[in-house]
């Protein structure tokens, strides 16, 4: 039970750290000289080698990690003095400081803020004191350690307890680790320059430092923006942070170009990975897609997995990514991500167009056996009836049929002539269509002199047979009523009338554009009627539905 909770304080950041401050705390107060501050020390930095962000506590630590966690040791036991104890505290400084961005929480942020503000106390006016031998400091500063700074240790131990410091995954960013660290070594050795220099105390030495300070921070913020036509260093500073190892726009403009060149998803993945591993910082990675999977290159223990939708790309770089570069990481791969997500509905699009050629194709080949077997069914019984044109009739609508029969087999057998419309001449046809339907009761009206202008029958032979077809099919609901075929030119319109009544509206408003429920069927032979002669920049529309006059008309707006 014991060695559960011991276990259970260790894996948590918070008391770590609050441990190894106590620790740090009670060598300050037994000073350098002491015997009993080595078994301090020694322990504080055995608790900070697990508290401590820069390796993973489950990972096995290296040989160099060895070799400094060995050297960190014999400096501590052999070569121990202020200026040891000034270095180490300037590096926890800028590791604490530069963690604070990491947390959102309120109390986790008040909890590393009290952490800086002790470190930058003891450092300022305890350790450099002792460094310096100034000693009115010294005065000042063994009240501090003694009465203020364990009652800050004490509230920070009270702090609420946050969920956000006990997760295992802990970052640091370098860039600010690294600034913190310089910033308050030149705060320690401009106030040792002030006081070897100029002849002056700690304290006012301090002060001017800490005023230089402050003015060359505020010249930095003044800069970091545009003014007076400066671009400023933040655009500069972030043009250096866009080239990680590579010019930016080079790597963009060949990813776009690879989008462009790849035919499909699948060789554009593997394009733009190829071109990812290209960069110096990543011994490989290996990928996951809906599409496939692989890997390039060699797997390291620096890994970062990026998902983006269907896409999982897990990265192997060669040494530890700091924030900055896992920012450009999750950019880069949402680029590709988008770039194959857009490939993937290119594809997606070409599968559905053809889906869709085939199924209007099908469907006019369908409503083409149609009207030839209705022809045919009207030859049968032709022939078996006793007339003496029945033979003659039979003759004349035979050939006709016999062509469309072998035209329809041909788009069968190769269905891309569908885009190939047969060519006729216009009178040629209409009296091909007149012989067709010479045996029903339908008013034909033409005016004379039909010319010989070349004209897509099979969409004419499609959309007029879709016409007079539904005509005398509502013919035998409404017997009597009268079909009128008429043919304009100039521009060339084909109508197509009946007398019946009127198109219901719900059924009108979508007629010829929507697949629809009638009472004989969906609608599709007009429907793809209207779709093919859309592709042959004709129009077919419904121009009149008033009961006693229901008008169809194809148009040719060429």
């Amino acid at each position: 039970m014991l060695t559960q909770i011991i276990v259970k304080y260790l894996n948590n950041s918070r008391w770590l750290l609050l441990a190894m401050l106590w620790l740090l705390h009670g060598a300050l107060l037994l000073g350098v000289d002491s015997p009993w501050v080595h078994p301090l020390l020694i322990t504080h930095f055995g608790l900070f080698l697990l508290w401590q962000p820069l390796w993973r506590g489950e990972h096995r630590v290296g040989r160099s990690a060895v070799v400094f966690i060995g050297l960190a040791a014999v400096a501590e036991l052999f070569f121990l003095n202020w200026w040891t104890v000034a270095f180490w505290l300037t590096g926890l400084f800028g590791l604490v400081g530069a963690r604070i961005f990491v947390f959102h929480d309120r109390w986790s942020r008040l909890l590393y803020l009290g952490v800086m503000v002790y470190l930058l106390a003891v450092l300022l006016l305890w350790v450099v004191p002792n460094l310096f031998a100034a000693q009115y400091t010294m005065g000042v500063g063994s009240i501090l350690i003694w009465y203020v700074l364990p009652v800050l240790l004490l509230a920070m131990t009270v702090l609420p307890a946050s969920k956000e410091l006990s997760e295992n995954t802990q970052t640091v960013d370098f860039i600010y680790s690294l600034l913190l660290f310089m910033l308050l070594t030149l705060v320690m050795l401009g106030s040792l320059a002030f006081m070897t220099l100029g002849q002056q105390d700690y304290l006012d030495a301090l002060l001017r430092t800490l005023f230089l300070a402050g003015l060359i921070l505020l010249a930095f913020g003044v800069l970091w923006n545009p003014r007076f036509g400066f671009s400023g260093l933040q655009a500069i500073f972030s043009r250096y942070l866009l080239n990680v190892g590579t010019p930016f726009e080079g790597w963009l403009a060949q990813l776009t170009e690879s989008v462009q060149r790849e035919p499909d998803a699948a060789s554009y993945l593997r394009r733009a990975v190829a071109l990812l591993a290209d960069f110096p910082w990543l011994s490989g990675l290996s990928w996951q897609s809906p599409d496939e999977t692989g890997q390039l290159g060699q797997i390291s223990e620096h890994a970062a997995v990026v998902q983006e939708r269907g896409l999982r790309l897990t990265l192997y770089a060669r040494q530890a990514l700091n924030p900055t570069l896992l920012l450009h990481i999750h950019l880069l791969v949402q680029l590709i991500g988008y770039f194959y997500q857009a490939k993937q509905r290119e594809q997606s699009l070409r599968d559905i167009t053809r889906l869709q050629a085939v199924y209007e194709t099908g469907s006019r080949l369908t409503h083409d056996l149609k009207n030839m077997l209705q022809s045919l069914l009207s030859l049968t019984a032709i022939a078996q009836s006793s007339e003496k044109r029945a033979q003659q009739l039979l003759q004349q609508q035979l050939p006709l049929l016999s062509h469309r029969i072998e035209m329809t087999l041909l788009k069968l057998q190769q269905p891309h002539i569908e885009n190939e419309t047969a060519q006729l001449a216009l009178n040629a046809w209409w009296d091909n269509l007149r012989l067709r339907n010479q045996h029903q009761l339908i008013r034909w009206r033409e005016p004379n002199g039909l010319p010989d202008n070349i004209i897509p029958a099979a969409l004419l032979d499609c959309a007029i047979d879709n016409l007079i077809d539904n005509a005398l099919r509502k013919r035998q609901t409404e017997p009597g009523i009268a079909i009128s075929v008429e043919i304009r030119l100039e521009p060339v319109r084909i109508t197509v009338c009946d007398s019946g009544v009127a198109i219901p509206e719900s059924i009108a408003a979508k007629l010829l554009h929507d697949v629809i429920l009638s009472e004989h069927g969906f609608g599709i032979g007009l429907y793809q009627a209207a779709r093919w002669a859309k592709q042959l920049d004709y129009r077919l529309t419904l121009i009149s539905n008033h009961a006693g006059e229901v008008c169809f008309e194809l148009r040719d707006n060429r």
